[in-house]
């Protein structure tokens, strides 16, 4: 159960320290020369865009195991409201 308890969090952050890491890929292969550069000032935009068509791919693949643990997470979540939900409806009727 510890395991699930931040599995949001943790496949937010290997999600965010992705993108960094491909952000740092597209970054030296921009100045290495490899890839074109942006036009005039818009080399930054284009390298963040950059990381995040790579990244998303990437993530889907690296990161199934964190995402089910996630799914799992927020269907726990989503059945305890339902419950609350109901029995709270259920203390409303018999009043």
């Amino acid at each position: 159960m510890s395991s699930q308890k931040y599995a949001s969090l943790r496949y937010t952050a290997l999600r965010f320290a992705l993108l960094i890491g491909c952000f740092a890929v597209v970054y030296a292969l921009c100045y290495a020369h490899v890839i074109p550069l942006g036009v005039g000032s818009s080399n930054l935009m284009w390298m963040v865009l950059l990381a995040l068509v790579l990244s998303a791919p990437l993530s889907w693949v690296l990161l199934r195991k964190q995402r089910d643990a996630m799914s799992v997470q927020i269907v726990e979540r989503v059945d305890r409201a339902k419950a609350a939900i109901s029995a709270n409806a259920g203390q409303e009727d018999g009043v």
